[in-house]
């Protein structure tokens, strides 16, 4: 008899993505096969689609990416069914984190700087670009009725903006900068401005994207192309500068910038992956105001505040879902993505329809 096999997409090296047959896997003990919905082409997806690396993390031979998703339960492993509250062809959102769940830093609640951790789509670890997956049971949380597939898969990108905010300990009323208006900038905002923020300013090149962030979430949004961002900042803010800086770009100029449009004693928090894994600060700048800088390590414990948030109409996921394309056509996505075309903010990827 022969073996089932699924469609799934493989990256064989920069700008080399394949469609090709791959067999459907079995679920272990504790795991779960998912029939997977919808992915959403992550700006760290497109690092490896662009430069075949992020830090150390190195793609060396074929690999499928992708890591924000949603999907069907398909079937169980042993055991899953007396263990868990889950159903066949329920529609789920899925973290793609499996930390150790041992290590001191799992045990302290910090899954996400486990050492040992497996994160879908991250080399040598492969992804959910593919039509099954197999999970494990406790990473899938079932989404309410009226949650589109769109909406599970961009749980995870809110995750990693919950999280960020929370680094920064926001208080009511507290004012934000955030650099960049991708995605995650964007959400960062949504999550801000729910938290209570009381003024948001943005920083964005992309005409579309400053628009969007002007109607979404933000008080006002410049651009770097045009002005000095930190002066309108700082102008913006009657010299004081802001609470709270997130540098949601990635770009060489904005970690420094970050530091320079924040007040003294206020908090800097990272979240941008550079393309070059460097980032500067001006240190004299950082140490006078005295500073505290964090950095965004992907998310822990958010899925469950996130689908409240969604649920109580305190963020609204649907407009970032702007392309969505057939598994087959995951090339094209990337390369809209990459090249910031079509006023693109999340390509989707439709992998299977209900």
């Amino acid at each position: 008899m022969s073996e089932k096999t699924m469609l799934t997409s493989r990256l064989y090296g920069i700008r080399d993505l394949r469609v090709e047959h791959a067999p459907i896997p079995t679920p272990g003990p504790g795991e779960v096969l998912l029939r997977i919905a919808t992915v959403g082409t992550c700006g760290s997806d497109v690092h490896y689609y662009l430069e075949g690396s992020i830090g150390d993390a190195i793609v060396k031979e074929p690999i499928t990416m992708g890591h924000e998703f949603s999907a069907w339960i398909a079937g169980f492993g042993p055991g899953v069914e007396a263990q868990h509250d889950l159903r066949l062809g329920q529609l789920v959102a899925v973290e793609p984190a499996i930390p150790c769940g041992v290590c001191e830093f799992c045990q302290r609640g910090h899954p996400n700087i486990c050492p040992h951790v497996r994160f879908c789509g991250t080399p040598p670890i492969d992804g959910v670009l593919a039509e099954y997956a197999v999970m494990p049971a406790e990473n899938c949380f079932p989404l309410p009725e009226g949650f589109s597939t769109d909406d599970g898969a961009l749980l995870e990108p809110l995750g990693v903006a919950i999280h960020t905010v929370d680094l920064a300990h926001l208080k009511v009323g507290q004012t934000v900068a955030i650099l960049g208006a991708g995605p995650i900038g964007l959400l960062t905002a949504a999550v801000a401005k729910a938290a209570g923020a009381g003024a948001i300013y943005m920083t964005e090149p992309l005409a579309h994207r400053r628009q969007f962030a002007l109607q979404y979430a933000a008080d006002a949004v410049f651009d770097p192309a045009a002005e000095d961002v930190v002066a309108a900042i700082m102008h913006a803010t009657a010299g004081r500068g802001v609470d709270v800086a997130f540098e949601a770009a990635g770009a060489h100029a904005t970690p420094d910038q970050a530091a320079r449009v924040t007040c003294p004693g206020g908090k800097v928090v990272v979240v941008g992956i550079p393309a070059d894994d460097t980032m500067t600060m001006n240190a004299s700048v950082v140490r006078r105001k005295g500073l505290t800088i964090k950095l965004v390590r992907r998310m822990k414990h958010t899925y469950p505040r996130a689908i409240r948030m969604v649920s109580n109409g305190l963020v609204n996921l649907k407009p970032l879902a702007t392309h969505h394309f057939p598994l087959e056509r995951v090339g094209e996505a990337f390369e809209l993505v990459a090249g910031y075309k079509d006023g693109v903010l999340r390509a989707m990827i439709e992998v299977n329809h209900e």
